[in-house]
Formats: C-alpha cells, structure tokens, sequence
C-alpha cells in the first residue's frame, strides 16, 4: 500500500510573515490527518521561518530546487546541504518551470537528483510533457526520456528516496486539468517506466503524484486512479482553507 503524498509548491509567493500566517492556519485543519504525507515548499527565505513554525506538527519541509554542488563560488545557488540546515527533508528538482525559464535539462536534473540523494533528502522528481508535445501524440516519448535522464546512474535503493511528479505543463496555473483518465494513462506509463529501469517491486513501490491545476474540487476523482499516488499542488496550496481540503481529500 503506497501511502498518499500531497505537497504543495509556494512558488514565487509569500514573504516571512505571509508564510508563517499561512502555515499558522494550515496545521490546525490539517493536524488529525496521518494517512497522508504532507509537505510544502516555501520560498528559500521563508524556509527557516516554516520551519519553526512545523516543528511539532506532520508537516514537512521542502526546497523548491537545489545546486549539484555541496559549495563553492556558485552565486545564486542553493546546496543540499544548505536544504538540510534549513530543516528541509524533501526538495523539488525538475519542475517545468526550472525546465522551461531556467535551462534545466535531464542532464542536469539527473545531478540535481544525485546530489540531493546524496545529502539525504527526499526528491520530488517532476516530469511532464508541453501542449505541443501532447497534441503531436509525444506524451510518452517526452516521459520516457525525461525518467530515463532523470534516474540515469540512480541505484534501486536511492529510488526509495524519489518520488515521481507528473505535471502536464499545459495543466499548470491554467486551470485546465487532465482528466482522471488521461492523468491515469500517464501515471501507468510512468510506472512501466520504472518497473522495466528497475524491477516490478520498484515500479510497485514508487509513488506518483499528479500536479497540474489541482484543486478541492477534482481531487477525489484524481484520487480514485489506482496509479495515482497524491499531488503536487501550486495555486491551491497557497490558501490554508483549499489545500486542507485537498490534503484531507478522503
């Protein structure tokens, strides 16, 4: 049994104080849930101020990305190791976001990943093919070359420390969302992926989110997928009152 995982990207959003106010009424609406994984990804400013705040709480912490390198004269960038001193113990690597303004490549995720394996922190691996790449039938060439690069090098015991996230980037901050059977469809794919990289317990065993305009609204239907393992939530994770209700979904 794949225990759920719902995980919400703050993005660009939320000073100090606005993070600390948002986690404040987030952990009373969501402080009875064991049956879910939570975790959220504040701005790298607000981290330690989050942290505080979620010490004795089920809520985790997350970096929204990290550098390959431990340090170094890397202007801008931020470690694993500085994740960890945060009180982070999961980041997100790959997002299309880092893929589409940012350079980011398989190549480069794939370092990402092992550098932050590396240190001990979870990964939230994200993947996900454009509205031109679907509309041209791409969907799963685009997926497998993005886990393939992505797990590239990575061994069967480091894979239980990633978790997978599929975001359509044509389902991000659209308001469009794939439907439960194309997020299905995808999912299923994506764990063939891993089952033939790894072995048919792997591919059991990893958990698969789905990202893309989720909402309070879709998420039961999303959740009645038998691949689909939890979410990865940006718009709605922004407010207390709409990511309670996605986390305590069941």
């Amino acid at each position: 049994m794949r225990k759920p995982v719902i995980a919400g990207n703050w993005k660009l959003f939320k000073t100090n104080k606005e993070a600390a106010d948002l986690i404040t009424r987030l952990i009373p609406e969501v402080k009875s849930n064991r049956n879910v994984d939570i975790v959220v990804a504040p701005v790298f400013t607000a981290l330690t101020s989050v942290k505080q705040a979620i010490a004795a709480s089920n809520i985790m912490l997350a970096g929204q990305d990290c550098f390959w390198e431990e340090e170094g004269a890397f202007t801008g960038e931020v470690s694993p190791k500085l994740l960890l001193d945060a009180g982070c113990s999961h980041v997100i690597i790959g997002h299309s976001e880092r893929r589409q303004y940012f350079g980011e490549t398989d190549e480069t995720v794939n370092k990402k990943m092992k550098a932050a394996l590396k240190a001990g922190l979870t990964v939230l691996f994200c993947i996900g093919e454009t509205l031109a790449q679907r509309e041209a039938e791409k969907t799963f060439e685009v997926l497998n070359r993005q886990v393939t690069g992505g797990l590239s090098g990575i061994t069967k015991e480091q894979l239980k420390n990633i978790i997978i996230a599929y975001e359509p980037v044509w389902a991000i901050g659209t308001g469009k969302t794939a439907t439960d059977e194309q997020a299905q469809e995808a999912h299923a794919f994506i764990r063939s992926l891993v089952t033939g990289l790894y072995n048919q317990t792997a591919g059991n065993k990893i958990r698969i989110l789905y990202g893309g305009s989720v909402k309070p609204e879709n998420i039961k239907g999303l959740m009645t997928q038998p691949d689909i393992d939890g979410a990865l939530v940006g718009g709605a994770s922004l407010k207390a009152e709409s990511f309670s209700a996605i986390v305590n979904f069941g």
